[in-house]
């Protein structure tokens, strides 16, 4: 699905919204789960370049990727485009997420570029082309295939619609194929297929091969601060030296009074953790006040990760539709696409300060 997360910004905004960050480094300082959509004729530039992509048959290599002549990002702005998709995996890798790969420009996908570019005293115009995809190094690994199992088939898992039915479940497990590996490649479910056109979506038979992004695993790098901006909806860490290391588009809570702010401190992580429902959160004055344990998985209501805060009942957390970041809708914590959450879950540790501002 298209980062509509911010709709509406601005190209200046954009720009307002990264000179005003905290703690920048050098001259500053400081979407539905089930896609309806089929693919569209903003497809043709990446039919026409994908002939000079070799992908790897395993998910554990890749052949190089050859840019071709001439200006990859012609026309970049209009719909499901190559250039978009190259740059989103090269932000993404360097924890700079334009929330769900898609391969279509958007407010995210520029905030990530031109914090990019401020990060590495590049000129900062939001506008991408061969010269600055260079800036990221050599462009190989692109992308990889995930070859659909029958075990992957026979784990997929129907989300029960009630509470009391989803405790009973041993495990929240992906409910599609579609929704499985568009999550092992940081993409909306849309962005997948688009990539992946001619498929029997959601669910291909055992032996389909399919593209994703390749996204290789990262020693991570540790964070000695977060900052939590409620009007930019999104989460950045930092390093000891006030440099910023990672930027995930986040959700906050629907209504203002339930939206915290402060400085608050990491009590507690837990990967792939269970989530105590509470009908008096949800209904207030109900009388039922049975809570129930939610086990683990990623259609979890917290998603495949938790970082406690130190105030009562928030956290940072992933979340089932990560097509939906960027939305005020949770009940007060702060939801990031599962594979950001996990990324943050790696970076923090317990004492380590958030601040968060309007």
């Amino acid at each position: 699905m298209p980062d509509h997360s911010t709709s509406g910004l601005s190209h200046q905004a954009a720009i307002n919204h990264i000179s005003t960050g905290p703690n920048l480094p050098h001259r500053l300082h400081r979407q539905s789960r089930h896609p309806r959509h089929t693919l569209r004729r903003y497809a043709i530039p990446l039919a026409a370049a994908i002939t000079i992509i070799t992908v790897a048959t395993t998910l554990t290599a890749a052949s190089p990727l050859t840019i071709p002549d001439g200006n990859l990002f012609t026309n970049y702005r209009h719909g499901f485009h190559l250039g978009n998709l190259i740059l989103q995996i090269q932000l993404d890798r360097h924890n700079l997420s334009p929330n769900c790969i898609d391969g279509v420009w958007g407010p995210r996908t520029e905030i990530a570029l031109l914090t990019w570019q401020t990060l590495h005293n590049l000129p900062v115009t939001g506008i991408p082309d061969n010269t600055l995809l260079a800036t990221f190094g050599s462009i190989t690994n692109i992308f990889t295939t995930y070859t659909v199992t029958s075990n992957d088939l026979a784990s997929l898992t129907a989300i029960p619609t009630t509470w009391p039915e989803r405790a009973a479940m041993p495990r929240l497990g992906y409910e599609t194929i579609r929704e499985k590996v568009a999550e092992l490649g940081h993409m909306s479910q849309r962005g997948l297929e688009n990539l992946n056109p001619g498929l029997t979506w959601p669910n291909p038979p055992a032996g389909t091969v399919i593209t994703i992004p390749s996204l290789p695993p990262t020693s991570p790098t540790t964070a000695t601060s977060l900052h939590i901006s409620l009007t930019r909806t999104e989460v950045t860490a930092y390093d000891h030296t006030g440099t910023l290391i990672a930027l995930f588009p986040c959700s906050i809570a629907a209504e203002k009074k339930q939206r915290p702010a402060g400085a608050l401190t990491v009590t507690a992580i837990a990967p792939n953790p269970n989530y105590t429902y509470d009908p008096q959160l949800f209904f207030p004055g109900s009388s039922n006040t049975t809570k129930l344990i939610i086990p683990p998985g990623p259609n979890n209501p917290v998603g495949l990760a938790w970082i406690s805060l130190s105030l009562q009942g928030y956290g940072i957390h992933g979340t089932p539709i990560p097509e939906h970041i960027g939305r005020a809708e949770s009940k007060g914590c702060f939801r990031l696409a599962n594979w950001n959450a996990v990324k943050l879950l790696r970076m923090v540790q317990t004492g380590t300060p958030v601040t968060i501002t309007e």
